[in-house]
């Protein structure tokens, strides 16, 4: 197979030393060898396109050329279409078994048996496993990637077979010494996915034997840095510091947001020279826009009833119900990806914090007709009092329809307002949006480029805040402008607006909403205030 006469930055599928720029995958993972040095069943998740597969590969040749181990490598993708018939999933997985063991270039003594042993359905793969390891002079051990594509009764049977299997070690039967169950969701949610219910109770089932569940870990700013000079290194194209700094703030070290990032500036945009702050924020908007794969394998499951009974209050700013399940839900809405690991509860990163106000909004832009080069001034400013203006007669004719359209319900004001923005925005500026569970607010800044009159390059800011006056709640409106005055002076900003959308059934009628007021803040701060 040829190589490519440079390496790239990767952003689809495994990582190959040869043609791709990347970090020592093991270092991202040195407690993986030591489990499998000790004999030990684990798990290792991570959201997809992190680096599981890479560095479970790396290990997996490392460990074979110390000469007492087999560690085999394959998917369980294939049995995916099984669905529920385990009979059909074992004969699956055992083929990608025997398929990957003759790809490994063993000698013939550390192979599996050919045909394997007879067994009945539901115990044929402890039996390969069995017969296998009786044979083989070496410990032998199992990476099964992939493993969330096995379902239902196929899941179950899969994993009490490993069980059984490893239970039956110490009386003597043979059986490999370590499997990695590697996938994008972590052992307790194992049980969902074989029909059950996530309660919160025997939350390992059916596979209680692991003795430690890893999650692969984001890059660092380091990492980021340390990635980057290798195409620097190669090339002799610099990342400013402040780029690399820029990457790390937007992606919050996320490994596939961090190739692409790179990949669309050094190739898709063919960048020469040093690479600064304003590339990066070129790439970002052509990588949102374009929605890649990974992007949307993320934004497919916004409507999963899981995934929005975590994030409809992350965009609403509201607490989360009470509710013994929604830790389950949590759990899961995190390994995917999207929720960052630690409170507070927000999305894991900026770039998908816009992605998913954008996918949400986007049903609702095609109701906006107003053009959105008639709102840049003379002086090539953003006229935002104007769209202040627009938007109260949007919302007059509009908003009661949509809101009752809008899935996320609770969130609807906020996503509709955002859609309405970025309708009329972002063809020449940008929309920077803060938010989280239990703030009760979403942030907006809009930075909006334009020419000064000597000819320098300007930019134009604008913060606005959204606040939702609920049924059974008090006036939102000091809260908002205590809030707006800190988002102000953290940003150094003299004024900003104020948008509250009253949700009380004693609100006015749609046709009368949209009122202003203008106050001044405790710290001197200008504030238009919009309630609609």
């Amino acid at each position: 197979m040829r190589l490519p006469s440079a390496k790239y930055f990767n952003t689809t599928g495994p990582c190959d030393p040869r043609r791709h720029y990347m970090l020592p995958p093991t270092q991202r993972l040195p407690q993986a060898r030591e489990l499998v040095e000790m004999d030990r069943y684990f798990v290792l998740h991570a959201p997809r396109q992190t680096g599981k597969t890479t560095t479970l590969d790396t290990l997996a040749s490392e460990l074979n050329t110390q000469g007492d181990i087999a560690v085999l490598m394959l998917s369980c993708e294939s049995a995916k279409a099984a669905g529920d018939d385990y009979a059909a999933a074992e004969s699956l997985l055992l083929d990608s078994l025997r398929e990957a063991a003759e790809e490994s270039g063993w000698p013939d003594e550390l192979l599996p048996p050919d045909p394997w042993p007879q067994s009945s359905p539901g115990s044929r793969l402890r039996a390969a496993l069995r017969e296998w390891c009786r044979r083989c002079p070496r410990r032998v051990v199992l990476f099964l990637d992939e493993i969330d594509a096995l379902q239902g009764n196929s899941m179950v049977s899969i994993l009490s077979q490993l069980r059984d299997g490893h239970n039956a070690r110490p009386k003597g039967r043979p059986f490999p010494s370590s499997v990695v169950l590697c996938g994008l969701r972590d052992v307790r949610d194992y049980k969902v996915a074989s029909g059950g219910v996530s309660d919160g109770s025997n939350p390992a089932s059916p596979f209680n034997i692991v003795a430690e569940s890893l999650r692969l870990g984001d890059f660092t700013a380091d990492d980021i840095a340390e990635l980057y000079d290798q195409h620097t290194q190669a090339t002799g194209q610099e990342f400013t510091k402040d780029a690399v700094d820029r990457v790390y703030e937007l992606t919050q070290g996320q490994p596939w947001l961090v190739n692409a990032l790179a990949h669309e500036i050094t190739f898709k945009m063919g960048v020469t020279g040093a690479i600064t702050c304003e590339r990066v924020e070129e790439a970002k908007e052509r990588l949102i826009r374009a929605r890649a794969t990974h992007l949307d394998s993320l934004v497919a499951r916004l409507h999963e009833p899981r995934v929005k009974r975590v994030l409809e209050p992350v965009v609403a700013g509201t607490l989360p119900q009470a509710d013994p399940t929604f830790s389950g839900d949590l759990s899961y809405v995190r390994d995917l990806g999207l929720i960052k690991l630690k409170p507070p509860l927000e999305v894991a990163n900026p770039i998908y914090r816009e992605v998913i106000l954008r996918v949400l909004g986007d049903p609702f832009e095609q109701y906006v007709m107003a053009e959105p080069r008639s709102f840049v001034l003379p002086d090539g400013r953003f006229d935002l009092p104007r769209l202040l203006q627009e938007f109260i007669i949007f919302w007059r004719e509009h908003g009661e329809v949509l809101i009752q359209q809008e899935g996320y319900h609770e969130a609807a004001c906020h996503i509709i307002l955002m859609a309405f923005l970025h309708r009329l925005v972002n063809g020449g500026g940008h929309l920077d949006r803060e938010y989280a569970a239990g703030t009760k607010r979403l942030d907006v800044l809009i930075r909006w480029p334009y020419t000064g009159p000597d000819g320098e390059r300007l930019i134009q800011r604008e913060v606005m805040e959204l606040k939702v006056w609920r049924p059974g709640e008090t006036d939102p409106t000091h809260d908002g402008v205590t809030q707006l005055d800190r988002y102000l002076d953290r940003l150094t900003l003299s004024t900003g607006s104020l948008v509250i959308f009253n949700r009380r059934p004693e609100a006015p009628p749609w046709h009368e909403r949209g009122s202003f007021e203008h106050t001044t803040t405790p710290a001197g701060h200008q504030v238009t205030i919009l309630r609609v």
